[in-house]
């Protein structure tokens, strides 16, 4: 009887993990037969749980929607998933601490005592290494605005701000007008908000810092679009002009690399930003504990650097350059 429940508590699981499980997938998920898990969806229908059957080549067994269920029932990895994911939220989400822990204890309290020791033996401290710069938490409203207007397919109207979160002005020289966008992915990296829109009024693609944004929603509808990339996570990573700002170091500087944005932005440090010259050179600024770190870190690009500020990281390149060549002489030689 003790497996059987088991059983059929996994079974509940792996049901609410995804929309539609085929038959066989379900047998060899639980190492039974097929006729034992009709056995216990039956029981798990008499026990009030809306399961429902999808006849068709295609079908198989769903969780009913639009119903009360009763109460969730989590398998262990889930609850340590959920455990910390919940931890996780607040630094990247704005106003969620409160909620977050307050959620994490009422899951806590409708666990089986097991899971919930595992649980609770799961507290986080989390420390931000001195090369992770995300952005700011984005408020909440403005993450659900953005995420329901790509879900609906809803076009946004979308206002740029400044990096302190202020409007400029119209009479401002950073002023731009209001954009109307189509927005395709919600998207987080490094701790930061993306979103991927394609602009309707001069027809591009573009990826915007969600907390750079102010949106009002529409009702006009689009449908779907082809995208001119394969892979959205390149497609991102390698976007120069994303929005992202310089992060505060005690030593900035910049220099003109011979190599594209995209390259370039794909590879920079968490903090820095690249400007786009021209189809093969680009302007990297970025920061460090001091100036010999900046310049360590432009010399990874394996390329020409030139017009170098200030002239501190000019100095820095300098000394680098000399104790790399001490270094790759080796003793005896001239």
């Amino acid at each position: 009887m003790a497996s059987t429940s088991r059983r059929a508590l996994r079974l509940l699981s792996l049901l609410g993990s995804r929309r539609l499980w085929p038959l066989r997938e379900l047998a060899v998920a639980l190492e039974t037969g097929e006729r034992t898990v009709r056995r216990d969806i039956e029981t798990l229908r008499l026990l009030g749980y809306p399961i429902t059957t999808v006849h068709g080549p295609d079908g198989g067994y769903r969780l009913g929607a639009g119903h009360t269920l009763p109460p969730l029932v989590f398998d262990h990895g889930q609850a340590l998933a959920v455990a910390v994911a919940l931890q996780a939220a607040p630094s990247t989400v704005s106003g969620l601490g409160d909620d977050a822990a307050r959620a994490l204890i009422t899951l806590e309290q409708a666990m089986p005592a097991a899971l919930r020791e595992s649980m609770k033996s799961l507290r986080l401290t989390r420390l931000r290494d001195y090369w992770e710069f995300p952005a700011p938490p984005v408020d909440p409203a403005a993450l659900t605005a953005v995420g329901a207007a790509v879900r609906h397919r809803h076009v946004l109207v979308t206002e740029t701000l400044r990096p302190d979160g202020s409007r400029p002005g119209s009479a401002d020289e950073d002023f731009a007008p209001a954009r109307r966008v189509e927005p395709h992915h919600l998207v987080v990296w490094a701790g930061r908000w993306y979103l991927v829109a394609y602009d309707l009024g001069d027809h591009q693609w573009r990826v915007h810092r969600v907390d750079r944004l102010r949106t009002r929603p529409t009702t006009h509808r689009f449908g779907p679009r082809e995208a001119p990339y394969d892979d959205l996570a390149h497609y991102v990573m390698s976007s120069h002009d994303r929005g992202d700002t310089p992060a505060s170091w005690p030593c900035t500087g910049n220099a003109r690399l011979d190599l594209p944005a995209g390259v370039v932005a794909r590879w920079a440090p968490s903090g820095s930003v690249v400007e786009h010259l021209d189809t093969e050179h680009c302007r990297l600024t970025l920061g460090a504990w001091s100036w010999a770190g900046v310049a360590g870190i432009l010399a990874t690009f394996d390329t020409e650097l030139t017009d170098v500020r200030p002239p501190e990281l000019v100095e820095a390149c300098r000394r680098l350059a000399h104790r790399l060549t001490s270094a790759a002489v080796t003793e005896g030689e001239p």
